[in-house]
């Protein structure tokens, strides 16, 4: 299946502005989980592939998961490891990385984690302490962490918050961020976008960004930059 056009736009925002929000939380996950050399791990959603280039720096084997074509391209221009759909087959991996987890991708790829190996789910924290969401008109929810463990049978081996901003140069900077999150229907790819309840006109893709530039400028500073200060939380559980 080759991506379209638009498709490889947002992901390639995705890759080149948005992405990197999240590396507070991969290396909290990381330093956690002590990665280092030997370890197997394989990543759920990758996405462009930042967090399997993360693990790999510190010496893991990082495979990941990625449906949506044109993320999956540019993970491959990496040089990495990146499969369609979770292996069917088992592989002892030691860890199974999940930062956005949906419940049957997770039931899928847990016969790939060796006993006891670790499993990581990761989502927004209290909507309180998350300045997107409001952004985007009060949702996504995040998920609860904690039934999604027992429901899979896991055995819950800790938990942790970390500060992920999300920093941008100027509005059209972020605009592009946050549409590349696949949070905004309009501007999905395929890749587990989460139909929040932003009060955009997602029908129309040029009005959306209006709305969404509108919406962004209490979070402008003095400069132009963009400052939209989250949370995010994590939980961590074994595979029985």
């Amino acid at each position: 299946m080759t991506p379209t056009p638009t498709a490889t736009l947002v992901a390639r925002d995705w890759a080149e502005i948005q992405e990197r929000m999240l590396v507070p939380l991969y290396e909290a996950v990381y330093d956690r989980l002590e990665v280092g050399p030997g370890d197997r791990l394989l990543g759920l959603d990758c996405g462009a592939g930042l967090a399997l280039l993360l693990a790999a720096g510190r010496g893991a084997v990082a495979t990941g998961v990625e449906p949506d074509p044109a993320r999956r391209a540019l993970a491959r221009e990496r040089l990495l490891e990146v499969l369609a759909a979770p292996p069917s087959a088992p592989r002892p991996y030691d860890a199974l990385l999940a930062f956005s987890p949906d419940p049957e991708v997770l039931a899928s790829a847990l016969p790939a984690v060796r006993r006891g190996g670790a499993v990581v789910l990761a989502d927004w924290g209290p909507a309180e302490r998350c300045t997107v969401p409001s952004v985007l008109g009060g949702g996504p929810a995040p998920r609860d962490l904690d039934a999604l463990v027992e429901r899979a049978g896991l055995r819950p081996d800790g938990s942790g918050r970390v500060f992920c901003p999300f920093g941008y140069a100027d509005v059209d900077s972020a605009v592009r961020g946050l549409l590349s999150t696949g949070l905004y229907p309009v501007a999905s790819t395929g890749s587990g976008a989460a139909a929040g309840s932003a009060p955009f006109d997602l029908g129309d893709p040029a009005l959306a960004e209006k709305e969404l530039t509108e919406a962004l400028h209490p979070f402008e500073r003095s400069d132009g930059a963009v400052w939209l200060p989250n949370i995010f939380r994590y939980v961590i559980a074994r595979v029985a």
